[in-house]
């Protein structure tokens, strides 16, 4: 049997238009009255943060000043994973489609993700996602957990999800960040970037993934394409 396993924000989730709604909430909360302000299109917003230019600097380039860029950076870390910020999340095209794939072909499916449990519960009510993902195949952070940095937290539910799940003959692991990649290299697990989510092909170059797809959709057919 092959197992599939998915991070979540990226292949499964869209979340730019969150980030960015938080983007303009920060710039609104820090800015002086008066103040001009350049205020960054979402493609342009967007295309800073995959190549994961410094909030600061992205502040900065908004118009903002140093001591405001620093309140910007701050507010936006305690806010970006709140609500009601997550209703603007939406699922990625394609994405059920390709779980629905996975699940016919009869390949072992998991979700592993950096949200916490009440964040993870909240979008797979919110997208009826619990039909591919049930209690036992989601691996995400517990609600008071503390959090270091993902490159070092996701590989710690990698190892938590290989002890837990049963053995299979190959698996896979799909993500949009150096972390999933982190993640599957210390385990010996295969790994897929995805280039639709949060990191640009160039900042995952850097890690080194098995392969490059576009989407959640180009690594299932991979990965069935492997299997036949």
């Amino acid at each position: 049997m092959i197992r599939l396993i998915s991070d979540f924000d990226g292949p499964i989730c869209d979340v730019s238009e969150r980030y960015y709604q938080v983007y303009l909430f920060c710039l609104k909360k820090n800015h002086y009255q008066n103040q001009q302000l350049r205020i960054l299109s979402k493609d342009e917003f967007w295309r800073l943060k995959r190549s994961r230019v410094p909030e600061t600097e992205i502040a900065i380039m908004s118009g903002l000043e140093s001591a405001q860029a620093e309140d910007f950076a701050q507010l936006r870390k305690q806010t970006v994973h709140t609500q009601p910020y997550f209703e603007y999340d939406t699922l990625a095209p394609g994405a059920v489609e390709a779980l629905l794939k996975v699940q016919q072909a009869g390949i072992d499916l998991a979700v592993m993700t950096m949200r916490r449990v009440r964040e993870l519960e909240y979008a797979l009510q919110k997208f009826d996602l619990y039909q591919f993902f049930p209690e036992n195949r989601c691996y995400c952070l517990s609600n008071d957990y503390v959090k270091t940095r993902d490159i070092d937290d996701k590989p710690l539910l990698m190892a938590l999800a290989l002890k837990e799940l049963p053995p299979v003959e190959d698996i896979w692991m799909v993500g949009d960040t150096e972390a999933d990649i982190a993640a599957a290299k210390k385990h010996g697990v295969k790994s897929i970037a995805v280039e639709c989510g949060i990191r640009d092909r160039a900042q995952l170059e850097a890690h080194h993934p098995d392969i490059f797809v576009k989407n959640l959709t180009e690594a299932v057919n991979f990965v069935l394409k492997g299997s036949a």
